[in-house]
Parts: C-alpha cells; structure tokens; sequence
C-alpha cells in the first residue's frame, strides 16, 4: 500500500480546514487597509495613476520571476507593460528589444489586470502558460502537462535528490483542474459559496500549486490566481506588491509550501499567506506614497533642472520608494549623464545648493541623496 504522504492523496482531499478565528483579525486588517490605499490611489492624477500600474505591475513582473531564479531588466518590463496599455515611455524612445520572458509576462500582468472580473477558466490559464513560456522550446506550452514520470519538486545533487513535493499523475489532471477551476468561481463574492478575501487567496495558491498542471511555470501562474482572487473580492483591480513580498522571505514562503503540500488542515498556511498579504499591501502603500511625493517633488523642481540632472533624478527615482543604495557618487553622475568631470561638479553643486541633494562625506566618499522629505507626508 502506497504511504498517502501528500495533501492530495488523502481522503480529505480540497475539504481545506482551519481556524477562522486565527484568520478574522487578520481579515479586518486587510479590508482596512484596503480602504486606505484606495482613497491614497484616488488623490493621483490620471497619468500619475499609470505611473502606478506601470511601477507595480512591472515590479511584480519581476519578483514573481526572481523567485524562481529569473532575472529580467526592469526597464524592457516597464517599456513592455507600457507598450500592453497603450503609454508612451516617457524620457525614451518607443523602441526597445524586450525578450520573450519579459514581453511574455508584461501581456500575462495586463490580462490579470484587465480581465479580472472574469470568470476563470482553463482558456484562461494556458493562455497566461503561453505568455509565460514564450520562447520556449523544450516544453508543452499553453496546456496542461502530459508527460508520464513524476512532477516532483526537487533539490540538492542529480544523482541523490530531495523530494520537496510530488505533484498528482499528469492523467488526473484535467480532472482536479476542473474541480480546481469550479471551487474557484463559486468561492468568488458573486459565486454561490462566497469566501473571505483572504481565505480565498491563500486556498487559491496552496490549491493550484499543489496540482501543478503545468510542466512549468506554476507558481508564477499560482501568483497571478491570487491576485485575480484579491481583485475579484475587491470589485477593481488590486495593486498588491505580492510578489515582492514573498520574494523578501523566499526561504520562508517554499517553508511553508512544503508543510502545506502534507496536509489539508491548512491553519498555519492561512495565517502566513495573509501576514504576506498584509505585508504587500503595507508595500504597495509606500509606492503610492512614493508616487505622490514623486508628483510634488517635480511639480516643485522640474523646472529648476536642466536635462542632465533631470535624467539622473529620474534614474535614482526608478530605484523606487527603497532608494539608490547608500547615495549617489559623482561617478555615477558622470556615468549616467556620459558629462566631463568639470560640468558634472558644476551640476552636483547646483542640485546641492538649491536643496535637491543632500551632501555627505569628503573628496572619494562624497555621496549625494536625492531630498524628497519636505515632499512627504503632506
């Protein structure tokens, strides 16, 4: 007799359990805050808003691929989600090489985004799989998973492996798909078995991950269900830092995942995918911030700037709310500007008198920081 070692083997199976009690402080929190950063978005003019969506989504895009060892440039990523709604990149030209990775899940975002108030269905998830996996030649993409040996999740040495996980048979898939897919729309708030936001997320995930349908691709497609989910839940599209988030803690998150994937009593799981949760939210409020203090700060100063200084403030500003290491060097300056030394320090010296930069240390360790901190908090 096989040992039923994973969740899905055993006769519980999708009858998820927990405590409600351990998730409902938690659900307060989250319908709060979810208040809160909707009326902060609402102050944002109409292209400060894009500004929004394009940072977000484009910094999704990247984590959800960080976290599984992909690392795309985030500039293709942002011309490329721009490019998927319809905005010019501004400060550069409209042409740019992006790879498939990027393009692919740049159009994979803006579905999300865009659709999602639809139902979900396998049309839907295989073609988000092709956007994912474009380019790639050594898969099935666009479909369900077919192939004969055993989806496991693996690490450690070739020849003696660690068995984190082992997905059901690909033959059963269709079918736990389908019943996967049905828990999904009638869980929606429309659906004839609503369930909370955040309950619904973290099902969603643990769910799908633990079918892995795909040969590839499935926890980057498991992210994207989730904020489907949240969306849905919220009536608009969500603008959550989830994958940022997770990625913060990424040791912590396949911990999880692995204790999860045991058992169908998933308590802990909740507990720490809405702490994730509410962490990413707590993220995405500092961006809108960010994007508001960024507003103020050019309303101030743009025209103070000449086009050097204006490309390297922009430069540093696409750092994001986290900033640009430990300041800014006259190198740098020089590097980004491509200006002799003499106009570089001229230009240094202007920002610093007029109060843009700050100015720490002497001759090699000077560094300068971009003063955004009488535009914040106002």
């Amino acid at each position: 007799m096989t040992h039923k070692k994973w969740n899905w083997q055993k006769e519980d199976w999708t009858v998820f359990s927990y405590d409600n009690e351990e998730i409902e402080k938690l659900e307060r929190e989250y319908a709060s805050q979810s208040g809160f950063s909707l009326g902060i978005a609402r102050h944002l003019s109409s292209g400060d808003q894009n500004d929004l969506i394009v940072e977000l989504l484009s910094n999704e895009a990247s984590k959800t691929s960080e976290i599984e060892g992909e690392f795309l440039d985030r500039e293709s990523l942002q011309s490329s989600i721009r490019r998927e709604f319809g905005l010019g990149m501004p400060g550069h030209h409209n042409h740019f090489n992006a790879s498939p990775a990027e393009a692919g899940i740049a159009e994979m975002m803006k579905d999300i985004f865009t659709n999602c108030e639809s139902p979900l269905s396998e049309k839907t998830l295989c073609d988000w799989h092709e956007m994912l996996m474009s380019g790639r030649k050594k898969i099935e993409i666009g479909k369900y998973r077919t192939h004969t040996e055993a989806m496991q999740v693996v690490s450690g040495r070739y020849d003696k492996p660690k068995v984190h996980f082992e997905a059901p048979p690909s033959a059963d898939v269709a079918k736990e798909m389908e019943k996967f897919i049905d828990w999904f729309n009638k869980s929606a708030p429309n659906g004839k078995e609503p369930l909370t936001p955040l309950v619904r997320a973290g099902i969603a995930h643990i769910y799908f991950v633990s079918i892995h349908p795909f040969e590839d691709g499935n926890g980057r497609i498991g992210r994207g269900i989730v904020e489907k989910s949240l969306s849905q839940n919220m009536g608009r599209p969500t603008l959550i830092a989830i994958s940022s988030s997770i990625n913060d803690s990424k040791r912590k998150y396949y911990e999880e995942l692995a204790v999860a994937t045991k058992g169908n009593n998933i308590t802990q799981w909740l507990v720490y995918f809405a702490d994730t949760l509410l962490d990413a939210q707590k993220q995405t409020i500092q961006q809108v911030d960010f994007i508001i203090t960024k507003a103020k700060f050019f309303d101030t100063h743009k025209e103070n700037l000449n086009p050097r200084q204006l490309k390297v403030i922009n430069r540093i500003l696409a750092e994001g709310p986290k900033g640009f290491g430990d300041g800014f060097s006259a190198k740098n300056y020089r590097a980004i500007t491509k200006s002799p030394t003499a106009t570089a320090t001229r230009d240094l010296q202007d920002l610093v008198s007029k109060g843009i930069f700050s100015k720490t240390g002497q001759l090699k360790t000077t560094r300068y920081t971009l003063n955004l901190s009488p535009f914040q908090g106002k």
